[in-house]
């Protein structure tokens, strides 16, 4: 290398040094991701969830279960740190990246990454005062336990140790479980997780993965941390023996596997048709139309499956939507299950009239099997009752029906539907509905 190169190279060298030292160039330690870019990509991908402001209440919100995270608060499910910490930023790129299944939440690495990823990450901390006051505490756990006969034996005395059999059954499925009604700390209702479908982890299904939920509990649900309950190495074989009890997939199964599995299934349906009932209503999102929402969409809890929700439908005029619960005088509980049936998969109401195809989908109903029909009415039946008189339909005038049969069919615009907020039903209490709506 002669002089003048190696003067060069020195000097480039030195240059560099500084640029690492006070924090500048491409080597910057320091440079700030760029919020405004954050709030930007949350506006556009995670407002419709998770609102505006971030509390958990987006347009979306009163759809989905589980309802989306509340970032205000700053608590967080999922994450590598002690219980009450904040996460990491690892924490939150996690999910945002790999999403949590059995949600709403998708993976969004193939949309966001990189500096778009951090630039969201920093505006959701600026969104809790918890993010600019702490640290996050991140567990320090001791070396992991490999799966053995001997260690998937230990963590069944362990499991039977802390009474996960309470909420998880003695089978992971729920079998003898005592508890079955869960809320999280916002009085929203979550379930707890079958532990043979490991796929359905949301916080993971690796070994860490899970040691981690029994480390650091899951914030905000009533699953707790069990520090100073058991030891990191009893939380290591638990681990283990949860993941000891993974089912083959559907996914996996041949035929032969399929077809008993959906007939074990079936069987299970018949022997306990409540819980058959809550899951088919659950599914169907019966009580989406069937409850009183206020003006962000989401339902006053004290009514569901109340009724009560008004819509408009262009020429067809306006409903209100049944009180499902077992009120004998405004509910269903005067009514036979024939009626219920009737209704659900005939549109024809206890006094005989008939109800659009829309928004209750009667139609859709028609075709399902005779044991889950009867397994949703007995779900009903349980329903505790809830007084809530419903008002009938209110067909359109005449011209303005003509009329706006004219634009469907002729000029062959599209009807607007709209729901209003507030209960339009009639309570002991509360007589009077909302009159503003907003387009559906």
């Amino acid at each position: 290398m002669s002089t003048n190169t190696s003067w060069r190279f020195a000097i480039l060298l030195s240059a560099l040094a500084i640029g690492v030292c006070w924090g500048f160039g491409v080597f910057s330690q320091t440079q700030q991701p760029d919020v405004g870019l954050g709030k930007a990509i949350y506006n556009a991908k995670c407002a419709p969830c998770h609102g505006e402001d971030g509390k958990g209440d987006g347009v979306e919100a009163a759809l989905l279960n589980p309802k989306p995270r509340n970032f205000v608060s700053g608590v967080f499910k999922f994450r590598s740190t002690e219980s009450g910490s904040i996460p990491t930023d690892d924490d939150l790129a996690n999910t945002i990246s790999n999403g949590l299944p059995g949600t709403s939440m998708t993976a969004w690495k193939k949309w966001i990454a990189g500096d778009s990823l951090k630039a969201l990450i920093a505006y959701i901390k600026s969104l809790s005062p918890k993010f600019a006051g702490e640290m996050p505490n991140a567990v320090r756990a001791a070396r992991a336990i490999p799966s053995s006969t001997s260690s998937v034996e230990k963590g069944k005395a362990v499991y039977g140790k802390l009474q996960c059999t309470s909420c998880h059954g003695t089978d992971g499925r729920g079998t003898g479980a005592i508890a079955s009604d869960f809320r999280d700390t916002w009085e929203n209702p979550i379930a707890a997780t079958d532990l043979t479908e490991p796929w359905s982890f949301r916080g993971g299904a690796t070994q860490w993965d899970v040691y981690l939920r029994f480390r650091t509990g899951i914030d905000g649900s009533p699953m707790p941390s069990y520090i100073g309950t058991a030891s990191d190495e009893e939380m290591w074989h638990l681990a283990n023996y949860v993941l000891s009890l993974r089912r083959k997939p559907t996914w996996e199964m041949n035929e032969q596997e399929l077809v008993a599995h959906f007939a074990k299934l079936e069987e299970e349906s018949r022997k306990n048709p409540v819980k058959r009932g809550e899951y088919l209503a659950k599914t169907l999102a019966c009580a989406d139309c069937h409850s009183p929402i206020d003006e962000r969409g989401n339902q006053f809890r004290d009514m569901m499956f109340a009724g009560g929700e008004r819509w408009t439908f262009g020429p067809f005029g306006e409903v209100v939507t049944t009180n499902l619960t077992s009120d004998k005088e405004t509910g269903l509980g005067n009514h036979t299950d024939e009626e219920i049936k009737r209704a659900m998969t005939q549109g024809i109401r206890k006094d005989g009239s008939r109800m659009l195809p829309f928004p209750m989908p009667w139609t859709a109903y028609a075709s399902l099997k005779e044991d889950d029909l009867k397994a949703i009415i007995a779900y009903l039946r349980t329903i505790p009752p809830v007084y809530n008189k419903i008002p009938p339909p209110k067909p359109q005038g005449f011209f303005s029906y003509m009329w706006g049969k004219f634009k469907m069919l002729i000029l062959k615009e599209d009807f607007p539907g709209y729901v209003y907020p507030g209960n339009a039903g009639e309570t002991k209490a509360q007589p009077v509905a909302s009159a503003h709506g907003g387009q559906r």
